[in-house]
């Protein structure tokens, strides 16, 4: 694979170009990578703006149609839409646990059973969210179960 730098001019908008003959997984992944490295989420609270990083997510909840962004000790509330949120995270990162959650994989501290077939996720901060029935073989597959 060759890589080529180019510089530009600071009033031109910069640009990466893949050129490949074939867009396989590798590819995928590079871009998602690029993609998801410089996104900053914007987060609300208290009348308040605050750039927040992903990594530090531990998931997304679309309640009442406001989609609110949990991080460790504090939540905000987040303008765009919980599949625009799950497009810009990196996916080995974040999965889909319902259709009004999406979990950072990464902040789950163990996992258990629950009833009708769904599981129990404990985040690293203690709070317990629950992983729908259809999407427990996304977590088990991310988790190599």
């Amino acid at each position: 694979m060759k890589i080529s730098i180019e510089n530009v001019s600071p009033d031109k908008e910069e640009e990466i170009i893949i050129r490949c003959y074939e867009v396989n997984d590798e590819i995928l992944e590079l871009m998602n990578k690029l993609k998801t490295k410089n996104s900053i989420l914007i987060g609300y609270n208290d009348d308040s703006i605050y750039q927040l990083n992903p990594s530090n997510v531990y998931y997304f909840e679309s309640v009442d149609n406001k989609v609110f962004i949990y991080c460790r000790d504090k939540f905000y509330e987040c303008k765009q839409k919980l599949y625009e949120l799950e497009q810009i995270c990196d996916h080995k990162r974040f999965f889909r646990a319902s259709k009004s959650i999406i979990i950072n994989i990464t902040k789950i501290s163990h996992v258990k059973p629950s009833i009708s077939g769904r599981f129990e996720a404990t985040m690293v901060n203690g709070e317990k969210v629950l992983v729908s029935r259809q999407y427990v073989p996304v977590l088990k597959s991310k988790l190599g179960l």
